[in-house]
Protein backbone atom coordinates (compact mmCIF):
# COMPACT_ATOMS: atom_id res chain seq x y z
CA UNK A 1 0.00 0.00 0.00
CA UNK A 2 1.38 3.39 -1.01
CA UNK A 3 1.96 6.23 1.45
CA UNK A 4 -0.68 8.27 -0.37
CA UNK A 5 -3.33 5.56 0.02
CA UNK A 6 -2.36 5.00 3.66
CA UNK A 7 -2.72 8.71 4.35
CA UNK A 8 -6.06 8.83 2.58
CA UNK A 9 -7.45 5.92 4.58
CA UNK A 10 -6.11 7.44 7.80
CA UNK A 11 -8.02 10.66 7.06
CA UNK A 12 -11.13 8.61 6.32
CA UNK A 13 -10.81 6.86 9.68
CA UNK A 14 -10.47 10.20 11.46
CA UNK A 15 -13.60 11.49 9.74
CA UNK A 16 -15.66 8.38 10.52
CA UNK A 17 -14.48 8.37 14.13
CA UNK A 18 -16.06 11.80 14.58
CA UNK A 19 -19.00 11.54 12.18
CA UNK A 20 -20.17 7.91 12.25
CA UNK A 21 -18.37 5.41 14.53
CA UNK A 22 -20.63 2.61 13.31
CA UNK A 23 -19.02 2.75 9.87
CA UNK A 24 -15.55 2.87 11.39
CA UNK A 25 -16.13 -0.73 12.48
CA UNK A 26 -16.67 -1.73 8.84
CA UNK A 27 -13.29 -0.51 7.54
CA UNK A 28 -11.24 -3.56 8.71
CA UNK A 29 -13.55 -5.79 6.65
CA UNK A 30 -12.81 -3.65 3.58
CA UNK A 31 -9.08 -4.04 4.23
CA UNK A 32 -9.40 -7.84 4.46
CA UNK A 33 -11.27 -7.93 1.17
CA UNK A 34 -8.56 -5.72 -0.38
CA UNK A 35 -5.87 -8.30 0.40
CA UNK A 36 -7.94 -11.03 -1.23
CA UNK A 37 -8.39 -8.99 -4.40
CA UNK A 38 -4.73 -7.90 -4.49
CA UNK A 39 -3.62 -11.53 -4.73
CA UNK A 40 -5.89 -12.22 -7.69
CA UNK A 41 -4.86 -9.05 -9.54
CA UNK A 42 -8.44 -7.76 -9.63
CA UNK A 43 -7.49 -4.73 -7.54
CA UNK A 44 -4.42 -2.55 -7.92
CA UNK A 45 -2.30 -2.23 -4.77
CA UNK A 46 -2.36 1.53 -5.18
CA UNK A 47 -6.08 1.59 -4.38
CA UNK A 48 -8.62 0.11 -1.99
CA UNK A 49 -12.28 -0.83 -2.12
CA UNK A 50 -12.73 1.79 0.60
CA UNK A 51 -11.37 4.44 -1.75
CA UNK A 52 -13.78 3.54 -4.55
CA UNK A 53 -17.02 4.40 -2.83
CA UNK A 54 -18.53 7.50 -1.29
CA UNK A 55 -18.61 7.36 2.50
CA UNK A 56 -20.90 10.39 2.61
CA UNK A 57 -24.66 10.36 2.00
CA UNK A 58 -24.99 11.13 -1.69
CA UNK A 59 -28.09 12.37 -3.54
CA UNK A 60 -27.92 12.69 -7.33
CA UNK A 61 -30.40 14.71 -9.34
CA UNK A 62 -30.50 13.84 -13.03
CA UNK A 63 -32.80 14.73 -15.85
CA UNK A 64 -33.52 16.59 -19.05
CA UNK A 65 -32.94 20.25 -19.81
CA UNK A 66 -35.38 22.68 -18.15
CA UNK A 67 -36.94 19.94 -16.03
CA UNK A 68 -36.72 22.12 -12.89
CA UNK A 69 -33.80 20.36 -11.19
CA UNK A 70 -32.08 23.58 -10.10
CA UNK A 71 -35.31 25.13 -8.83
CA UNK A 72 -35.97 22.00 -6.78
CA UNK A 73 -32.44 22.08 -5.31
CA UNK A 74 -32.72 25.76 -4.40
CA UNK A 75 -36.01 25.10 -2.67
CA UNK A 76 -34.57 22.15 -0.76
CA UNK A 77 -31.38 23.93 0.32
CA UNK A 78 -33.26 27.14 1.12
CA UNK A 79 -30.88 29.26 -0.93
CA UNK A 80 -30.48 30.25 -4.58
CA UNK A 81 -27.34 28.20 -4.96
CA UNK A 82 -28.10 27.05 -8.52
CA UNK A 83 -28.94 29.18 -11.54
CA UNK A 84 -32.36 28.58 -13.03
CA UNK A 85 -33.96 29.17 -16.42
CA UNK A 86 -35.92 27.66 -19.28
CA UNK A 87 -32.74 26.95 -21.24
CA UNK A 88 -29.61 25.03 -20.27
CA UNK A 89 -28.02 27.26 -17.63
CA UNK A 90 -25.30 24.91 -16.39
CA UNK A 91 -23.31 22.44 -18.45
CA UNK A 92 -21.33 20.91 -15.57
CA UNK A 93 -21.88 18.39 -12.82
CA UNK A 94 -22.22 20.51 -9.68
CA UNK A 95 -21.37 18.99 -6.31
CA UNK A 96 -23.09 20.85 -3.45
CA UNK A 97 -22.01 20.40 0.14
CA UNK A 98 -21.85 22.14 3.51
CA UNK A 99 -18.85 24.18 4.62
CA UNK A 100 -17.51 25.43 7.93
CA UNK A 101 -16.47 28.88 6.76
CA UNK A 102 -18.30 31.92 8.16
CA UNK A 103 -18.42 33.55 4.71
CA UNK A 104 -22.01 34.34 3.79
CA UNK A 105 -23.63 32.92 0.66
CA UNK A 106 -22.35 30.14 -1.55
CA UNK A 107 -18.92 29.67 -3.06
CA UNK A 108 -18.00 28.03 -6.36
CA UNK A 109 -14.74 26.08 -6.56
CA UNK A 110 -13.18 24.55 -9.71
CA UNK A 111 -13.38 20.92 -10.75
CA UNK A 112 -9.83 20.34 -9.51
CA UNK A 113 -11.18 20.63 -5.96
CA UNK A 114 -13.12 17.41 -6.62
CA UNK A 115 -10.70 15.54 -8.87
CA UNK A 116 -7.73 15.92 -6.51
CA UNK A 117 -9.46 15.56 -3.13
CA UNK A 118 -9.87 11.93 -1.99
CA UNK A 119 -12.72 12.89 0.36
CA UNK A 120 -15.12 13.40 -2.54
CA UNK A 121 -16.72 10.82 -4.88
CA UNK A 122 -15.03 12.33 -7.95
CA UNK A 123 -11.48 11.72 -6.78
CA UNK A 124 -9.30 11.19 -9.89
CA UNK A 125 -12.35 11.15 -12.14
CA UNK A 126 -10.10 12.74 -14.77
CA UNK A 127 -8.42 9.34 -15.16
CA UNK A 128 -11.78 7.73 -15.89
CA UNK A 129 -12.68 10.47 -18.37
CA UNK A 130 -9.35 9.89 -20.12
CA UNK A 131 -10.18 6.20 -20.56
CA UNK A 132 -13.33 6.90 -22.55
CA UNK A 133 -12.31 10.17 -24.23
CA UNK A 134 -8.59 10.53 -24.82
CA UNK A 135 -7.35 14.03 -24.08
CA UNK A 136 -10.48 15.05 -22.15
CA UNK A 137 -9.11 14.14 -18.73
CA UNK A 138 -7.09 17.35 -18.59
CA UNK A 139 -10.29 19.36 -19.14
CA UNK A 140 -11.91 18.26 -15.87
CA UNK A 141 -12.89 21.89 -15.24
CA UNK A 142 -15.31 21.57 -18.15
CA UNK A 143 -17.17 18.76 -16.42
CA UNK A 144 -17.16 19.46 -12.69
CA UNK A 145 -17.54 22.25 -10.15
CA UNK A 146 -17.99 22.40 -6.38
CA UNK A 147 -20.41 24.74 -4.63
CA UNK A 148 -20.49 25.13 -0.87
CA UNK A 149 -22.96 26.72 1.51
CA UNK A 150 -23.41 27.14 5.25
CA UNK A 151 -27.05 26.12 5.08
CA UNK A 152 -27.57 23.35 7.62
CA UNK A 153 -30.18 21.59 5.47
CA UNK A 154 -27.42 19.72 3.62
CA UNK A 155 -25.12 19.12 6.58
CA UNK A 156 -23.74 15.57 6.33
CA UNK A 157 -25.03 15.25 2.76
CA UNK A 158 -23.66 15.73 -0.74
CA UNK A 159 -26.02 16.72 -3.55
CA UNK A 160 -24.99 16.36 -7.18
CA UNK A 161 -26.81 18.34 -9.83
CA UNK A 162 -26.20 16.98 -13.32
CA UNK A 163 -26.20 19.06 -16.48
CA UNK A 164 -29.56 18.56 -18.12
CA UNK A 165 -29.02 16.50 -21.21
CA UNK A 166 -30.61 14.98 -24.23
CA UNK A 167 -28.50 11.93 -24.89
CA UNK A 168 -28.09 12.59 -28.64
CA UNK A 169 -25.63 15.36 -27.87
CA UNK A 170 -23.75 13.71 -25.04
CA UNK A 171 -20.10 12.92 -25.10
CA UNK A 172 -19.01 9.55 -23.82
CA UNK A 173 -17.18 11.20 -20.95
CA UNK A 174 -20.37 12.84 -19.66
CA UNK A 175 -22.20 9.52 -19.73
CA UNK A 176 -19.25 7.92 -17.96
CA UNK A 177 -19.54 10.45 -15.12
CA UNK A 178 -23.30 9.90 -15.02
CA UNK A 179 -22.84 6.15 -14.60
CA UNK A 180 -20.20 6.81 -11.94
CA UNK A 181 -22.44 8.97 -9.77
CA UNK A 182 -25.40 6.60 -10.20
CA UNK A 183 -23.27 3.77 -8.81
CA UNK A 184 -22.13 5.87 -5.83
CA UNK A 185 -25.45 7.47 -4.94
CA UNK A 186 -27.75 6.51 -2.10
CA UNK A 187 -30.68 8.23 -3.79
CA UNK A 188 -31.21 9.19 -7.45
CA UNK A 189 -33.95 11.60 -8.50
CA UNK A 190 -34.65 11.47 -12.25
CA UNK A 191 -36.51 14.61 -13.37
CA UNK A 192 -38.64 15.05 -16.49
CA UNK A 193 -40.39 18.14 -17.80
CA UNK A 194 -44.19 17.94 -17.83
CA UNK A 195 -44.21 20.52 -20.63
CA UNK A 196 -42.53 18.01 -22.96
CA UNK A 197 -43.99 14.63 -21.99
CA UNK A 198 -44.26 13.13 -25.45
CA UNK A 199 -42.19 9.94 -25.96
CA UNK A 200 -40.10 11.38 -28.79
CA UNK A 201 -38.69 14.16 -26.64
CA UNK A 202 -37.77 11.82 -23.78
CA UNK A 203 -36.80 8.60 -25.51
CA UNK A 204 -33.01 9.09 -25.61
CA UNK A 205 -32.90 10.32 -22.04
CA UNK A 206 -35.03 7.40 -20.93
CA UNK A 207 -32.62 5.02 -22.62
CA UNK A 208 -29.73 6.31 -20.52
CA UNK A 209 -31.45 7.18 -17.25
CA UNK A 210 -34.13 4.51 -17.05
CA UNK A 211 -33.19 1.48 -19.13
CA UNK A 212 -29.85 1.16 -17.34
CA UNK A 213 -31.61 0.85 -13.97
CA UNK A 214 -33.92 -2.05 -14.83
CA UNK A 215 -31.51 -4.85 -13.93
CA UNK A 216 -29.86 -3.12 -10.96
CA UNK A 217 -30.12 -4.69 -7.53
CA UNK A 218 -30.49 -1.20 -6.02
CA UNK A 219 -33.30 -0.02 -8.31
CA UNK A 220 -35.31 1.12 -5.26
CA UNK A 221 -33.02 4.14 -4.86
CA UNK A 222 -34.40 5.67 -8.09
CA UNK A 223 -37.31 8.10 -7.90
CA UNK A 224 -38.86 9.28 -11.19
CA UNK A 225 -40.29 12.79 -10.99
CA UNK A 226 -42.51 14.54 -13.52
CA UNK A 227 -41.84 18.14 -12.53
CA UNK A 228 -43.77 21.34 -13.35
CA UNK A 229 -47.01 19.38 -13.57
CA UNK A 230 -48.86 22.64 -12.84
CA UNK A 231 -48.47 23.50 -16.54
CA UNK A 232 -50.92 20.67 -17.29
CA UNK A 233 -53.70 22.37 -15.33
CA UNK A 234 -54.97 24.13 -18.46
CA UNK A 235 -55.23 20.89 -20.41
CA UNK A 236 -58.61 19.28 -20.92
CA UNK A 237 -57.27 16.09 -19.37
CA UNK A 238 -54.10 16.63 -17.31
CA UNK A 239 -54.08 12.96 -16.34
CA UNK A 240 -53.29 12.17 -19.99
CA UNK A 241 -49.92 13.88 -19.62
CA UNK A 242 -49.05 11.76 -16.60
CA UNK A 243 -50.23 8.66 -18.46
CA UNK A 244 -48.10 9.49 -21.52
CA UNK A 245 -45.06 9.95 -19.29
CA UNK A 246 -45.58 6.65 -17.49
CA UNK A 247 -46.07 4.84 -20.81
CA UNK A 248 -42.78 6.28 -22.06
CA UNK A 249 -41.03 5.02 -18.95
CA UNK A 250 -42.62 1.60 -19.41
CA UNK A 251 -41.56 1.47 -23.06
CA UNK A 252 -37.98 2.07 -21.94
CA UNK A 253 -38.20 -1.19 -20.00
CA UNK A 254 -39.17 -0.03 -16.52
CA UNK A 255 -42.25 -2.00 -15.55
CA UNK A 256 -42.32 -0.79 -11.95
CA UNK A 257 -40.90 2.14 -10.04
CA UNK A 258 -41.62 5.07 -7.76
CA UNK A 259 -43.29 7.88 -9.73
CA UNK A 260 -44.08 11.37 -8.49
CA UNK A 261 -45.61 14.54 -9.92
CA UNK A 262 -44.62 17.87 -8.35
CA UNK A 263 -44.21 21.56 -9.06
CA UNK A 264 -42.75 24.58 -7.30
CA UNK A 265 -45.38 26.90 -5.88
CA UNK A 266 -43.22 29.99 -6.35
CA UNK A 267 -42.72 29.27 -10.06
CA UNK A 268 -46.16 27.80 -10.74
CA UNK A 269 -48.65 29.04 -13.33
CA UNK A 270 -51.97 30.45 -12.13
CA UNK A 271 -54.72 27.86 -11.80
CA UNK A 272 -58.03 29.71 -11.95
CA UNK A 273 -60.31 26.85 -10.94
CA UNK A 274 -60.13 26.62 -7.09
CA UNK A 275 -61.11 22.95 -7.02
CA UNK A 276 -58.53 22.06 -9.66
CA UNK A 277 -55.88 24.14 -7.88
CA UNK A 278 -56.61 22.36 -4.61
CA UNK A 279 -56.40 18.95 -6.30
CA UNK A 280 -53.02 19.81 -7.82
CA UNK A 281 -51.72 21.18 -4.53
CA UNK A 282 -52.79 18.15 -2.52
CA UNK A 283 -51.20 15.73 -4.98
CA UNK A 284 -48.05 17.88 -5.10
CA UNK A 285 -47.81 18.04 -1.30
CA UNK A 286 -48.25 14.28 -0.92
CA UNK A 287 -45.56 13.44 -3.48
CA UNK A 288 -43.18 16.14 -2.30
CA UNK A 289 -43.49 14.93 1.27
CA UNK A 290 -42.51 11.43 0.18
CA UNK A 291 -39.52 12.69 -1.82
CA UNK A 292 -38.24 14.86 1.04
CA UNK A 293 -38.67 11.97 3.47
CA UNK A 294 -36.47 9.79 1.28
CA UNK A 295 -33.88 12.57 1.09
CA UNK A 296 -33.87 12.91 4.87
CA UNK A 297 -33.37 9.15 5.25
CA UNK A 298 -30.31 9.12 3.01
CA UNK A 299 -27.87 9.02 5.95
CA UNK A 300 -29.47 5.81 7.19
CA UNK A 301 -29.47 4.34 3.69
CA UNK A 302 -25.78 5.25 3.39
CA UNK A 303 -24.88 2.98 6.32
CA UNK A 304 -26.56 -0.05 4.78
CA UNK A 305 -25.19 0.76 1.32
CA UNK A 306 -21.58 0.82 2.49
CA UNK A 307 -21.95 -2.54 4.22
CA UNK A 308 -23.89 -4.13 1.36
CA UNK A 309 -21.20 -3.12 -1.15
CA UNK A 310 -19.02 -5.86 0.34
CA UNK A 311 -21.74 -8.45 -0.16
CA UNK A 312 -22.33 -7.22 -3.71
CA UNK A 313 -18.65 -7.54 -4.61
CA UNK A 314 -18.47 -10.96 -2.95
CA UNK A 315 -21.41 -12.13 -5.07
CA UNK A 316 -19.84 -10.71 -8.24
CA UNK A 317 -16.58 -12.45 -7.42
CA UNK A 318 -18.12 -15.81 -6.58
CA UNK A 319 -20.85 -16.00 -9.20
CA UNK A 320 -19.49 -14.01 -12.12
CA UNK A 321 -15.85 -12.99 -12.05
CA UNK A 322 -14.24 -16.27 -10.98
CA UNK A 323 -16.28 -18.36 -13.47
CA UNK A 324 -15.27 -15.94 -16.23
CA UNK A 325 -11.60 -16.17 -15.27
CA UNK A 326 -11.77 -19.98 -15.16
CA UNK A 327 -13.44 -20.01 -18.57
CA UNK A 328 -10.93 -17.72 -20.29
CA UNK A 329 -8.04 -19.54 -18.64
CA UNK A 330 -9.36 -22.86 -19.98
CA UNK A 331 -9.60 -21.27 -23.42
CA UNK A 332 -6.04 -20.00 -23.08
CA UNK A 333 -4.84 -23.49 -22.06
CA UNK A 334 -6.47 -25.07 -25.13
CA UNK A 335 -4.93 -22.48 -27.44
CA UNK A 336 -1.45 -22.94 -25.96
CA UNK A 337 -1.61 -26.75 -26.17
CA UNK A 338 -2.83 -26.55 -29.77
CA UNK A 339 0.03 -24.25 -30.75
CA UNK A 340 2.47 -26.43 -28.81
CA UNK A 341 1.31 -29.52 -30.72
CA UNK A 342 1.70 -27.81 -34.07
CA UNK A 343 5.08 -26.41 -33.05
CA UNK A 344 6.32 -29.81 -31.85
CA UNK A 345 5.28 -31.47 -35.11
CA UNK A 346 7.01 -28.78 -37.14
CA UNK A 347 10.13 -29.04 -34.99
CA UNK A 348 10.35 -32.84 -35.50
CA UNK A 349 9.80 -32.42 -39.22
CA UNK A 350 12.47 -29.70 -39.40
CA UNK A 351 15.04 -31.77 -37.47
CA UNK A 352 14.36 -34.86 -39.59
CA UNK A 353 14.71 -32.82 -42.78
CA UNK A 354 18.02 -31.40 -41.58
CA UNK A 355 19.33 -34.82 -40.65
CA UNK A 356 18.49 -36.26 -44.02
CA UNK A 357 19.73 -33.17 -45.80
CA UNK A 358 23.13 -33.37 -44.13
CA UNK A 359 23.08 -37.14 -44.52
CA UNK A 360 23.16 -37.77 -40.77
CA UNK A 361 20.71 -40.59 -41.52
CA UNK A 362 20.75 -42.48 -44.85
CA UNK A 363 17.49 -42.41 -46.75
CA UNK A 364 15.25 -45.25 -45.62
CA UNK A 365 17.36 -46.06 -42.55
CA UNK A 366 15.52 -46.79 -39.34
CA UNK A 367 16.45 -45.26 -36.00
CA UNK A 368 17.83 -47.95 -33.68
CA UNK A 369 19.75 -48.23 -30.46
CA UNK A 370 22.87 -49.02 -32.43
CA UNK A 371 22.37 -45.96 -34.60
CA UNK A 372 21.87 -43.77 -31.55
CA UNK A 373 25.13 -45.08 -30.04
CA UNK A 374 27.00 -44.33 -33.24
CA UNK A 375 25.45 -40.86 -33.56
CA UNK A 376 25.29 -39.73 -29.97
CA UNK A 377 26.45 -36.20 -30.76
CA UNK A 378 23.93 -35.88 -33.56
CA UNK A 379 21.19 -37.23 -31.29
CA UNK A 380 21.99 -34.88 -28.41
CA UNK A 381 22.21 -31.94 -30.81
CA UNK A 382 18.84 -32.85 -32.28
CA UNK A 383 17.23 -33.11 -28.84
CA UNK A 384 18.68 -29.74 -27.83
CA UNK A 385 17.46 -28.12 -31.03
CA UNK A 386 14.04 -29.71 -30.51
CA UNK A 387 13.78 -28.44 -26.92
CA UNK A 388 14.92 -24.95 -27.90
CA UNK A 389 12.45 -24.75 -30.75
CA UNK A 390 9.48 -26.16 -28.84
CA UNK A 391 10.33 -24.20 -25.69
CA UNK A 392 10.56 -20.94 -27.61
CA UNK A 393 7.30 -21.67 -29.37
CA UNK A 394 5.67 -22.56 -26.03
CA UNK A 395 6.50 -19.26 -24.35
CA UNK A 396 5.60 -17.35 -27.48
CA UNK A 397 2.31 -19.24 -27.64
CA UNK A 398 1.50 -18.41 -23.99
CA UNK A 399 2.00 -14.70 -24.56
CA UNK A 400 0.29 -14.65 -27.95
CA UNK A 401 -2.80 -16.52 -26.74
CA UNK A 402 -3.02 -14.47 -23.53
CA UNK A 403 -2.76 -11.13 -25.34
CA UNK A 404 -5.39 -12.17 -27.87
CA UNK A 405 -7.88 -13.24 -25.20
CA UNK A 406 -7.13 -10.28 -22.90
CA UNK A 407 -8.27 -7.83 -25.59
CA UNK A 408 -11.84 -8.92 -24.97
CA UNK A 409 -11.71 -8.54 -21.17
CA UNK A 410 -12.81 -5.46 -19.24
CA UNK A 411 -10.40 -3.33 -17.23
CA UNK A 412 -13.31 -2.02 -15.15
CA UNK A 413 -15.93 -4.61 -14.28
CA UNK A 414 -18.83 -4.49 -11.85
CA UNK A 415 -19.79 -1.95 -9.23
CA UNK A 416 -16.25 -1.59 -7.88
CA UNK A 417 -14.64 -1.64 -11.33
CA UNK A 418 -12.41 -4.64 -10.77
CA UNK A 419 -9.79 -5.37 -13.42
CA UNK A 420 -10.62 -8.65 -15.18
CA UNK A 421 -7.92 -8.10 -17.79
CA UNK A 422 -5.12 -7.70 -15.25
CA UNK A 423 -6.32 -10.70 -13.22
CA UNK A 424 -6.29 -12.89 -16.33
CA UNK A 425 -2.83 -11.74 -17.42
CA UNK A 426 -1.54 -12.46 -13.91
CA UNK A 427 -3.01 -15.97 -14.16
CA UNK A 428 -1.14 -16.56 -17.43
CA UNK A 429 2.20 -15.17 -16.24
CA UNK A 430 5.56 -16.82 -16.82
CA UNK A 431 5.48 -18.91 -13.65
CA UNK A 432 1.81 -19.92 -13.87
CA UNK A 433 1.17 -23.51 -14.95
CA UNK A 434 -1.16 -23.91 -17.90
CA UNK A 435 -2.70 -26.92 -16.12
CA UNK A 436 -3.79 -24.93 -13.04
CA UNK A 437 -7.55 -24.47 -13.29
CA UNK A 438 -8.00 -21.72 -10.71
CA UNK A 439 -6.99 -18.11 -11.40
CA UNK A 440 -3.85 -16.76 -9.80
CA UNK A 441 -4.27 -16.04 -6.09
CA UNK A 442 -7.39 -18.18 -5.73
CA UNK A 443 -7.34 -21.30 -3.56
CA UNK A 444 -9.28 -23.06 -0.81
CA UNK A 445 -7.73 -20.63 1.64
CA UNK A 446 -8.95 -17.67 -0.43
CA UNK A 447 -12.42 -19.22 -0.61
CA UNK A 448 -12.46 -19.53 3.18
CA UNK A 449 -11.41 -15.89 3.50
CA UNK A 450 -14.27 -14.86 1.23
CA UNK A 451 -16.65 -16.87 3.38
CA UNK A 452 -15.36 -15.07 6.49
CA UNK A 453 -15.92 -11.72 4.78
CA UNK A 454 -19.53 -12.72 4.06
CA UNK A 455 -20.05 -13.73 7.68
CA UNK A 456 -18.58 -10.46 8.91
CA UNK A 457 -20.86 -8.51 6.56
CA UNK A 458 -23.88 -10.33 8.01
CA UNK A 459 -22.69 -9.32 11.49
CA UNK A 460 -22.38 -5.67 10.39
CA UNK A 461 -25.95 -5.75 9.04
CA UNK A 462 -27.20 -7.21 12.32
CA UNK A 463 -25.41 -4.47 14.24
CA UNK A 464 -27.11 -1.82 12.09
CA UNK A 465 -30.46 -3.51 12.66
CA UNK A 466 -29.82 -3.42 16.41
CA UNK A 467 -29.25 0.32 16.14
CA UNK A 468 -32.27 1.18 14.00
CA UNK A 469 -34.80 -1.60 14.62
CA UNK A 470 -36.15 -3.45 17.63
CA UNK A 471 -38.67 -6.19 16.77
CA UNK A 472 -38.82 -7.34 20.40
CA UNK A 473 -40.19 -3.97 21.52
CA UNK A 474 -37.59 -3.31 24.19
CA UNK A 475 -37.30 0.17 25.73
CA UNK A 476 -36.02 2.47 23.02
CA UNK A 477 -33.57 4.44 25.13
CA UNK A 478 -30.56 2.89 23.44
CA UNK A 479 -32.04 3.20 19.97
CA UNK A 480 -32.91 6.86 20.49
CA UNK A 481 -29.47 7.63 21.82
CA UNK A 482 -27.83 6.06 18.82
CA UNK A 483 -30.22 7.64 16.35
CA UNK A 484 -29.62 11.12 17.75
CA UNK A 485 -28.20 13.68 15.32
CA UNK A 486 -24.50 13.14 14.70
CA UNK A 487 -22.36 16.16 15.60
CA UNK A 488 -20.45 17.86 12.79
CA UNK A 489 -16.95 16.71 11.94
CA UNK A 490 -14.27 18.31 14.10
CA UNK A 491 -10.93 18.25 12.24
CA UNK A 492 -7.91 16.99 14.21
CA UNK A 493 -5.72 19.64 15.79
CA UNK A 494 -2.71 18.31 13.93
CA UNK A 495 -3.22 17.18 10.33
CA UNK A 496 -1.91 13.73 9.35
CA UNK A 497 1.61 13.53 8.07
CA UNK A 498 1.54 13.54 4.28
CA UNK A 499 4.17 11.84 2.19
CA UNK A 500 5.92 14.37 -0.10
CA UNK A 501 5.06 12.33 -3.17
CA UNK A 502 1.42 12.18 -2.15
CA UNK A 503 1.39 15.86 -1.20
CA UNK A 504 2.19 16.74 -4.77
CA UNK A 505 -1.06 15.15 -5.84
CA UNK A 506 -3.16 17.07 -3.27
CA UNK A 507 -4.43 20.55 -4.18
CA UNK A 508 -3.11 23.53 -2.24
CA UNK A 509 -6.63 24.43 -1.15
CA UNK A 510 -8.51 21.38 0.01
CA UNK A 511 -12.24 21.22 -0.57
CA UNK A 512 -14.36 21.09 2.60
CA UNK A 513 -15.79 17.85 3.86
CA UNK A 514 -19.51 17.53 3.42
CA UNK A 515 -20.94 18.12 6.83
Amino acid sequence: MSHFLSNRLARLEEHLKAENPALLEVLPTYYKFDKLLYRTGLLDRETSLASRISWWPLISILGTFSSGKSTFINSYVGEGIQSTGNQAVDDKFTVICHRKSDIAGSQTLPGTALDADPRFPFFRISHEIEKVAQGEGKHVESYLQLRTTKNDRIRNKIIIDSPGFDADDQRRSTLRITDHIIDLSDLVLVFFDARHPEPGAMQDTLEHLVARTVDRTDASKFLYVLNQIDTAAKEDNPEAIVGAWQRSVAQAGLAAGQFYTIYNEAAAVDIDDPALRLRFQEKRDQDLKKILARMDEVELQRNYRIVSVLETVANELDNDILPQLRQVKARWRRDVLLIDGVAAGLAVAAIAALMFYFKWVPSGDVFSFEWLQNHRFDTIAGIIVFLILTGSFHFWARGFAAARIARGLAETYGQMELNLKKAFLKSTGLFQSIFRIEPSGWSKRAANQLRLVRETVATHIQDLNDRYADPSGRPNVVVEAIAAPVPPVVPPATPPVVDPAAKAETPATSAPVAG
